[in-house]
């Protein structure tokens, strides 16, 4: 629009449209697809606003930004950042042409608000109650606006939490994704493209809008992402919100773009090479990116996350109740029971959610046959008169098995009063104290509990199918390691059984896999020394040694830098050495093993 169809016009779209990001969210259920809709059309309104020839086109464009805008802040709130800066832009751009007067700031703002109409859906709907899976309470003022300004997360941040927030880091990063996705010479042109826009009065003020847009827009995300993106699962999380910047560099980059090939036509002539070599340019770099961004973003095969929430609500009994915390069973396993019908017997009840005053109140009746002892879970102070603890919910509950999924929320250890945690894979169970516990049959019934054959570590660190493919992968072998803790608070042959069990479990699981997590090493190595100090139990003392002092050194191969990585090697050391004094004297057992105690107890 600013100018005109070409080379430049066609590299704005095309490489916002093909970046790794723009590619990524595009097919995921979420609001940053619609987002992008939405700032593409303030970006296109505003050029067309400032290339219109009338007073008539512009009052229309106006009009319709001034909708777009409402639209667009129903959908997702960083777009307040783009809005704040485009309405005076354009009011002033009235004003100047003497095109401003009371009737049309009021129609403006009229359309403006216009914009907020599917907001009206929200308090119709929590007052109707209808929906079996909802966000808070609408129905008065107050919760509709802690609804609209995000109150409860932390209106303009991504978490609740209080994490500090290093806003140079927060940049570099996003100016190290801009490099890396959008590519440097994208970034030149971008730089190109405002500098020669500044020098010209007919494109200095939207290009100045634009840039304006970037940088408000980058800096206050940056101060207030308090997130911690030093973990690659919160800086994909964390880079979503770039899209929107992206989408003002990518047009500042087909500017540039243009402004360069038209400066070079009015210098050096040629108009048809310069053309020619904006189009090479420009196929050429699209084409790159669509070959570099194809493999990661081609998701036509993914179906991770969704076998992770059938796998998770197949293992569990009829009727059960599920405890879900955080995003991932949480959503993965919702949509699949409200979405597709899965497991329609089964009640899932969302931990944080029963924090708040609402949850009871709106989801109760669509939760028949759980049963709330007051109005909400207060993990701190539940002796208030209307709160409730997590040990009264369970003793509320008994009739139905209940799963925790995955964890359970600290602060509230109620529970542990007339409860324990029994491990079922990635979930727990929750079960009342007098039932009596069978190591044994409790481990064949969790041995193959989950049908999963993705290898381990086969997914962006940034991705929750990473987060899923851990989770299960570190599920099998949660059975081990709770026999193995509970072990160390037995003594005698209540003891050595526990513990022979827990290294038979890590024996059979390490020997199935050929590539695992390297706590898999640390866990079987301890579980062979535990076994030692156990009594042997018909196992050999030259194999137990000889397996915990190979899988130290396996961990330590895979996690050199673990801050106990001098208390494992002291231990491979008095592990082999003890093994070397049995094979040297012939013996069959040890005399003693308190250097190889002594080392392991500090691992």
């Amino acid at each position: 629009m600013l100018e005109g169809p070409g080379p430049g016009a066609v590299l704005a779209g095309g490489l916002f449209a093909v970046s790794r990001l723009s590619w990524q969210w595009s097919m995921v259920a979420e609001v940053f697809a619609l987002n992008n809709l939405f700032v593409g059309l303030l970006l296109f309104l505003t050029a067309s606003f400032h290339c219109a020839e009338n007073a008539a086109q512009r009052r229309k464009i106006a009009h319709v930004g001034a909708l777009c805008c409402g639209l667009g802040l129903c959908n997702q709130h960083t777009l307040v950042l783009y809005v704040l800066l485009i309405i005076p832009w354009v009011l002033h751009r009235l004003y100047a042409r003497r095109e401003l007067n009371l009737h049309s700031l009021v129609s403006l703002g009229a359309c403006f608000f216009w914009g907020f109409l599917p907001y009206i859906y929200l308090p119709v709907s929590s007052y109707l109650n209808t929906a079996r899976w909802s966000w808070g309470d609408q129905t008065t003022l107050s919760g509709l606006l802690t609804h609209l300004l995000r109150a409860e997360y932390g209106t303009f941040s991504l978490a609740k939490t209080e994490s500090p927030i290093n806003m140079t880091l927060m940049l570099k990063a996003q100016l190290n994704h801009c490099v890396e996705d959008l590519s440097l010479p994208a970034l030149v042109l971008a730089g190109i493209g405002f500098l020669l826009s500044s020098s010209d009065r007919t494109c200095r003020s939207v290009s100045g809008l634009i840039t304006a847009m970037l940088l408000v827009y980058s800096v206050f995300f940056a101060w207030r992402a308090n997130l911690d993106i030093s973990r690659p699962l919160l800086l994909g999380v964390v880079e979503r919100f770039w899209l929107q910047s992206d989408a003002a560099v990518c047009v500042l980059a087909g500017l540039g773009l243009s402004r360069t090939r038209t400066a070079l036509e009015g210098r050096l002539g040629c108009g048809g090479l310069w053309k020619t070599t904006g189009w090479v340019l420009t196929v050429a770099l699209l084409a790159h990116m669509v070959h570099t961004n194809h493999r990661e973003c081609d998701q036509s095969t993914n179906g991770v996350v969704e076998r992770f929430g059938r796998e998770l609500l197949a293992s569990v009994p009829t009727d059960s109740i599920i405890l879900t915390r955080g995003d991932l069973p949480g959503n993965s396993m919702r949509y699949l029971y409200y979405c597709q019908g899965v497991r329609p017997d089964v009640r899932l009840v969302d931990q944080e959610m029963m924090t708040y005053a609402w949850y009871v109140a709106k989801h109760a009746r669509h939760h028949p046959g759980v049963h709330f002892p007051g109005r909400l879970w207060h993990p701190v102070h539940p002796e208030g008169s209307d709160t409730f603890s997590l040990e009264q919910f369970l003793s509320y509950n008994t009739q139905r098995h209940v799963f925790a999924c995955i964890g359970l929320s600290e602060g509230d250890s109620s529970w542990e009063r007339s409860f324990y945690l029994w491990p079922m894979g990635v979930c727990d169970y929750l079960v009342p104290t007098q039932r009596q516990f069978h190591p044994e049959r409790w481990a064949q019934r969790t041995r193959n509990i989950y049908n999963w054959s993705e290898p381990h570590n086969s997914f962006h660190p940034a991705s929750w199918e990473r987060v899923a493919n851990e989770e299960m992968w570190q599920a099998r072998m949660k059975t081990a390691f709770f026999l193995f803790d509970l072990a160390e608070r037995m003594q005698g042959e209540g003891k050595a059984r526990l513990s022979e069990l827990s290294y038979t479990l890590y024996k059979e699981i390490v020997e199935a896999h050929s590539d695992y997590p390297p706590n898999w090493d640390k866990n079987l190595a301890l579980a062979c020394e535990r076994l030692l100090r156990s009594g042997q139990r018909g196992h050999g003392v030259d194999g137990l040694l000889t397996c915990s002092a190979r899988h130290f050194s396996l961990y330590l191969q895979k996690e050199p830098t673990d801050p106990q990585a001098a208390a494992i090697r002291a231990a491979t050391a008095d592990l082999l050495k003890e093994r070397d004094k049995l094979r040297q004297s012939g013996r069959r057992t040890t005399g003693s093993l308190a250097d190889v105690q002594g080392a392991a107890e500090q691992v």
